[in-house]
């Protein structure tokens, strides 16, 4: 694929001259055409520049999948304002070292979501934005736009903010676009690791725009195709691999402001959708609702991140032909290989893939650090285009992820076969997914150990038939103190997004008996297998 490095606001803007009458973006309240998409954008930007945001400052964003997420987006690339999506799921401490972490300057939020109050949660996390800000929780924050009828008092609506930005003149925004460039930052990208906290992925306009367009040539992804996105915009996966892959090609997306199985069975045979993407759990769901129907649908290709099995059920239950398996990572931006729709059925089920031009894979023994030939299982590391600058504001851990010689560490296991085709076997490191959502088992251990009675906290990821896994949680007490395992349990789902609490808690006099290392660390594949059997769970739910 011949690439020129662009930024977002050059695509969209080609985009809604070439498509303008044609449907950009389809939710259940909004059909919104290019030609308005690109106005909505300016707008957006015009009342940034207002409150005097520019270029390489952040703003983070709230807000379920909708036409006000795609607009605040793209809206601050158009000056180059860094968007800092934040997760739906996140409670207040979640979300305000999120804000803290990367330096959020304003902050755009839907009043309440789910019938969750982001905005409670915004207050909880920086009291000022009820009086004045700025305040001392989070100094550098200057701006809460609300999207909704809650706004504090220290906040501005969604409407009067964008009637400040009427001030500002299209010279003055002109000024502003022409600044932008493609290696400037568009996105960070907040991802879950071996930490106790998140860290956030520095992807430029170049990363993810090329990455989009590279998925999209693969995909066979033309204007007239109507995209159905199942994913949330705050995780690549729906920002780069969905939106900027329809954006790149000028085809329509399609999304609901939040997943659920019987809502997207509507979408898709209302909006007659041609393309679809996720992994595993999100296609199980809609095979298994009562009202799938093959007959309604109309899809004709897509990716999954899926195994063999649930690629074979893609293909044969859902009659998707030209679906293609996907790898990739945050910090790839994030996709690495993908298949071809061209490949062969054998290659698509069984996730065999190519590196996109350009991305180069290689697969590295990690006992000894030397590079395992064809067929050898180690650790996935990239190098290219795709890869992410670092982690925002973190030197170590940028200094961990990368290889003297600048290469990507994956934390995963795969395998290269002779044609330079990738086998994706495993996860190095102890990240696990639930429901699509990766989580650090020290995310959790963290907010555990918080509570006054517990000493030490490990945390696993165990089988779940709906969600792939779920996090179980092993706790030790401080002497002379007695803990209920669902106290701990509630206790622990009033401090942590849905995903990361734990399903199952045990308390223990120690972790001896389950399995120690030499150097004092609990053994983590024993640890998890111990839970299997305590919590009598198998393997191949």
């Amino acid at each position: 694929m011949s690439w020129e490095p662009r930024t977002l606001s050059t695509v969209l803007a080609l985009q809604a001259e070439r498509r303008g009458p044609s449907q950009a973006v389809v939710t259940p309240t909004a059909s919104v055409t290019w030609r308005d998409l690109h106005e909505h954008a300016r707008r957006v930007a015009k009342a940034l520049l207002a409150r005097g945001v520019g270029r390489g400052e952040f703003v983070g964003l709230l807000c379920g999948n909708d036409e006000h997420w795609v607009a605040s987006f793209y809206g601050a690339a158009l000056i180059g304002a860094v968007t800092v999506p934040v997760n739906t799921r996140f409670k207040a401490a979640e979300i305000g070292y999120c804000l803290r972490q990367s330096d959020v300057r304003l902050m755009i939020l839907a009043d309440c979501f789910l019938k969750i109050d982001f905005v409670d949660f915004l207050c909880e996390a920086e009291p000022a934005v009820n009086v004045g800000l700025p305040g001392q929780e989070l100094p550098l924050l200057r701006d809460v736009v609300v999207i909704g009828n809650v706004v504090p008092r220290a906040g501005l609506g969604w409407d009067e903010f964008l009637h400040a930005g009427e001030h500002v003149s299209d010279e003055a925004l002109a000024t502003a676009m022409r600044s932008v460039t493609p290696s400037d930052l568009l996105l960070i990208q907040f991802t879950s690791g071996t930490t106790a906290h998140p860290k956030g992925v520095m992807l430029t306009h170049d990363n993810m725009l090329r990455n989009a367009a590279a998925v999209g040539e693969r995909l066979g992804i033309e204007a007239e195709d109507r995209y159905f996105n199942c994913r949330p915009f705050f995780h690549v996966a729906g920002s780069t691999l969905s939106l900027l892959c329809a954006l790149s090609a000028g085809a329509c997306i399609a999304t609901l402001p939040t997943f659920e199985p019987g809502a997207a069975l509507k979408m898709l045979e209302a909006e007659r959708c041609t393309l679809i993407s996720g992994n595993d759990t999100l296609f199980l769901m809609l095979l298994a609702h009562p009202s799938f129907d093959r007959r309604r649908l109309h899809l004709r290709g897509g990716w999954a991140a899926a195994g063999p099995d649930t690629m074979r059920r893609i293909i044969d239950e859902m009659g998707i032909a030209r679906i293609c398996w996907a790898y990739g990572l945050s910090e790839a931006s994030p996709n690495v290989v993908i298949n071809d729709w061209r490949d062969g059925e054998a290659l698509r089920v069984g996730g065999f893939a190519l590196p996109h031009d350009g991305v180069a894979v290689r697969i590295v023994d990690e006992a000894t650090g030397h590079l395992c030939t064809a067929e050898e299982v180690g650790e996935i590391q990239v190098c290219g285009w795709g890869v992410m600058l670092g982690y925002y504001n973190q030197s170590e851990a940028n200094a961990k992820v990368f290889t003297a010689d600048g290469w990507l560490r994956t934390g995963d296991l795969g395998a290269l076969r002779d044609d330079g085709r990738l086998r994706l076997v495993g996860r190095l490191k102890d990240v696990f997914r639930v429901g699509g959502e990766n989580v650090a088992p020290a995310e959790v251990e963290q907010v555990l150990l918080s509570h006054p009675a517990v000493a030490l906290a490990q945390v696993v990821g165990v089988p779940d038939a709906r969600l792939g896994e779920v996090p179980a949680a092993f706790v030790t007490l401080k002497p002379g103190l007695a803990l209920d395992a669902a106290d701990l349990l509630a206790w622990g789902r009033q401090r942590m997004a849905n995903f990361r609490a734990p399903r199952y808690l045990q308390v223990v006099s120690d972790f001896e008996c389950i399995g120690m290392t030499a150097s004092g660390k609990v053994q983590k594949n024993k640890l998890r297998e111990h839970a299997i059997a305590r919590f009598r769970l198998s393997n191949n739910q």
